[in-house]
């Protein structure tokens, strides 16, 4: 089956089940599908940015579509198989669940459609490039630091984020690993999965104060779970440490107030862009590097204002997007 080309000047972002493209255009345009896992979060958006960043430097087109939600890892299959049933160049997906895109992806890989792997891991190997956090590491980086700031006693509670979900269940297992190696007086008490959402974040959080009010730390292993454990400690003015995951300008003002202890954070950006351009390299005959592991950074109050910090944070999306 001849795959399909295009050459609309502008990045498409379209509903699922809708129909994306309607025929061949003149001058044969590669197009990369790119299916983050939400889009919702900040994070996405700059993910988003950097893979528009990496097409316009290899004159592709980019289309950006993924469920409105991160726990819909259906209405992720149906935007996938839409892709493939439309003949992109190439895919790079960030797959909500780890076992349940494995179909779709190795039916993608069958037809000829080559697929990048981002932020979160999955159970086959058919994939041509994984670009993700080292999110296993970035957990280790968030347990020394609430040991640092516990000064390695007590008791602590995790906002997770949900089953299934790679890149997360990773970031708490290194979490969860390092304090029960490095830290043996401090007790992992309780840990409940706030579902990616901000309301039900909050709302374990809250119950986990209430069930543990002796509690001294928090950690929260995303953006949405971090919301939702800050706006729980601020309602019940509370004084337990929270060391969060990802950012955004209203966390990234917790952490200059001191509501946030510190925040582990990616670069979406980067992730964004290493995705694109490693399909890119696929499609003109190179072979991208298997896995390319992405550093995590501790941000605290004091780095807020570096330079590098700043540039880090906040990418210009509107150049972009």
């Amino acid at each position: 089956m001849k795959r399909q080309t295009f050459s609309r000047r502008r990045f498409l972002a379209v509903p699922a089940g809708i129909a994306a493209f309607t025929g061949c255009n003149r001058d044969s345009k590669r197009v990369i599908g790119v299916v983050p896992k939400g889009r919702a979060h900040l994070f996405w958006q700059s993910v988003q940015a950097g893979a528009v960043a990496a097409s316009r430097e290899a004159n592709v087109e980019i289309v950006w579509n993924g469920p409105a939600t991160e726990t819909d890892f259906n209405g992720q299959l149906q935007i996938v198989e839409g892709l493939i049933s439309r003949r992109v160049s190439a895919i790079a997906l960030a797959p909500i669940d780890k076992k349940s895109m494995v179909s779709v992806v190795e039916r993608a890989t069958r037809e000829g459609i080559p697929v990048v792997i981002f932020d979160s891991g999955i159970d086959t190997e058919v994939f041509v490039s994984q670009v993700a956090t080292d999110n296993y590491k970035a957990g280790q980086m968030a347990a020394d630091r609430m040991g640092e700031i516990l000064e390695g006693k007590g008791k602590i509670v995790m906002v997770a984020v949900q089953p299934g979900a790679a890149s997360t269940m990773a970031r708490e297992q290194g979490f969860e690993d390092r304090i029960k190696e490095k830290f043996a007086n401090i007790v992992i008490a309780d840990k409940r999965f706030g579902m990616a959402d901000f309301a039900k974040s909050r709302t374990v959080a809250e119950n986990m104060l209430t069930a543990h009010p002796d509690m001294v730390g928090m950690f929260a292993s995303n953006e949405s779970s971090t919301v939702g454990a800050t706006q729980a400690l601020k309602s019940r003015e509370s004084k337990v440490k929270l060391v969060g995951f990802d950012w955004s300008d209203p966390l990234l003002d917790d952490v200059k107030a001191g509501r946030i202890d510190s925040l582990v954070v990616q670069n979406p950006f980067k992730m964004g862009y290493e995705s694109v351009k490693a399909a890119v390299a696929k499609l003109n005959g190179q072979t991208p590097a298997k896995i390319q592991n992405l550093e995590p950074r501790l941000i605290r109050k004091e780095d807020l204002d570096k330079p590098d910090v700043q540039e880090h944070l906040h990418p210009d999306l509107k150049k972009y997007l």
